[in-house]
């Protein structure tokens, strides 16, 4: 009897053994586990800060650049023009009148650039008419070409809950915009904007040479793809995701942001 019971108490001091082993091996897993999600989420900390302060540098220098664009180089042409236009061109042979007539043309050509590029880099219109009358205006600037066909369709239920965020977002659609005139030398250009399910989604309609999802992927690691680069980086702030699909001639680029969930 006495045999019996002690190995009755050896095999429950066993067990107990096992299951206290067991219970300490799953707390360390889930200190293990624990630890490394902090070190993750610490790591995606990180990087959204230097991501941010990336960002905000840019933002910065393009304010400067702006500001330098409209009151230095801006202020030089149109003084330039005012000599120019003191000039008495009735007294000017017939040669010369048509190279100042000709000269004034390409000054005024070099004053409006100048500020377009100017205000493109400045982000005031965003803070004083909010992100769809931004949008607007650079399509409407864009759309001045006789080869490219521009329309906006932009939900005006929006309302602005971030500048900042704002500003991102007008970004990427002016980084994507500027790519698709230029790399892929479209002649129709479709913006449209949807409030949806707590999303803000945005789709761009192009008919010229589009990325694919995957060519995506890859171009935005490599240094020629600084643009993308950049796009990429606004994205990852926003927490938002963006596709890229084809269908025959048609190409489409949608933006969703979640809009409770930006920082």
């Amino acid at each position: 009897m006495n045999v019996e019971y002690l190995i009755i108490i050896g095999i429950a001091v066993m067990f107990l053994l096992i299951i206290s082993f067991l219970l300490a091996f799953n707390m360390s897993q889930r200190r293990k586990f624990k630890y490394k999600q902090d070190i993750s989420a610490l790591k995606e900390q990180q990087q959204n800060e230097l991501i941010k302060a990336a960002v905000r540098s840019e933002e910065i220098e393009r304010h400067r650049i702006s500001e330098e664009l409209h009151d230095e180089v801006g202020a030089i042409l149109s003084a330039t023009k005012l000599y120019l236009g003191n000039m008495h061109s009735e007294t000017l042979q017939k040669d010369d009148a048509s190279l100042y007539t000709k000269s004034l043309e390409l000054l005024d050509e070099s004053i409006e650039k100048v500020r377009s590029i100017s205000h493109n880099l400045h982000s005031a219109i965003l803070k004083e008419l909010g992100l769809n009358e931004a949008i607007k205006s650079f399509i409407q600037k864009i759309g001045q070409s006789d080869n490219l066909k521009v329309t906006t369709e932009l939900d005006e239920h929006y309302i602005s809950q971030n500048p900042d965020n704002d500003i991102s977002i007008y970004r990427i659609i002016q980084e994507l915009c500027n790519n698709i005139i230029k790399h892929g030398h479209a002649t129709e250009l479709n913006i449209r904007s949807k409030l949806q399910n707590g999303n803000l989604i945005f789709q761009i309609h192009h008919n010229g040479k589009g990325l694919s999802q995957e060519q995506f992927e890859k171009l935005r690691y490599e240094s020629k793809g600084l643009g993308l680069k950049n796009i990429q980086n606004r994205i990852i702030l926003l927490k938002g995701e963006i596709n890229f699909t084809s269908q025959d001639n048609n190409h489409t680029i949608e933006l969703r942001v979640p809009l409770n969930n930006v920082a």
